[in-house]
């Protein structure tokens, strides 16, 4: 529902704002523990309901639905419904420092404050697509990667945190750290393409051109994305990835990954 209103919203036509309207409630209904915080470290995320245990909200889902809510805040302002409610911006944030590796905001057992993880985020509390690792006294971690990283990055920026904020100045970091266009950081080719992706929406909405890398080089991302993406365009003209996880095999998903980021690294050129 949430990418569908981002399809909605693009289309810019009137005759849409009123379903547009409605899947956005839809959105906000989904927000775990937003009216009252059960302690969980789930309250204030989307996911996929609720199972046996609890709310399961995951990052990526809540991203999703952040972005949705953000582009679309003008259009309600602009045509407010009778009895319409708004997400509790708190609690999503909430949610989101539960996810970053970050222990002075999640204080969770799991939360890392070594240089390899320190800022970046995984994918629900207790659980990373990029697995554990164990310290020399035996406490278990859990690795930070980037297509996750990148989605809690930009959650922040959908929940207007400031560019000096803490807690996006260390994600960021973490992103400078492990730039890279050879592979989704942490997970090598999985979801490779929806990296480029969510990357270029990520870097393009903080307004960085350029990055300062941790050998002290400067990167024009833009540049190097798109002749990136050109390089692997197949003869027929779509895109695909050898490995299959997250359904990026199937050239129709990875093409229109790839188009989005073309189209967002190329705005800014």
């Amino acid at each position: 529902t949430s990418i569908c209103l981002m399809a909605l919203l693009a289309a810019h036509k009137p005759e849409y704002d009123a379903v547009a309207l409605r899947a956005r409630q839809w959105i906000i209904g989904q927000q775990a523990g937003g009216k009252e915080n059960t302690g969980s470290p789930f309250d204030g995320g989307v996911g996929y309901g609720n199972s046996a245990s609890g709310p399961h909200t995951d990052m990526n889902n809540t991203y999703t639905a952040l972005e949705a809510l953000y582009y679309s805040k003008n259009l309600a302002k602009d045509k407010p419904m009778v009895g319409a409610k708004d997400l509790n911006w708190a609690a999503a944030i909430h949610f989101i420092e539960c996810c970053q590796n970050l222990p002075s905001v999640n204080p969770q057992p799991w939360a890392s404050d070594d240089a390899k993880n320190k800022g970046g985020f995984i994918y629900f509390p207790g659980e990373s697509k990029a697995g554990s690792e164990t310290n020399a006294a035996g406490r278990v971690t859990l690795r930070s990667y980037g297509t996750i990283t990148y989605a809690g990055f930009l959650s922040y920026i959908y929940a207007d945190l400031k560019r000096d904020d803490p807690r996006v100045t260390v994600a960021f970091d973490w992103l400078r750290n492990n730039y890279t266009l050879e592979e989704n950081p942490g997970m090598g080719p999985s979801g490779y393409y929806y990296y480029l992706q969510i990357m270029s929406k990520a870097l393009s909405a903080y307004g960085a051109n350029e990055l300062q890398l941790k050998d002290g080089t400067t990167v024009d991302w833009r540049r190097q994305l798109v002749s990136k993406l050109m390089k692997l365009q197949q003869t027929d003209g779509s895109w695909k990835n050898e490995n299959e996880r997250w359904l990026e095999r199937d050239p129709v998903l990875a093409t229109s990954y790839s188009l989005m980021a073309l189209e967002i690294a190329c705005r800014g050129l």
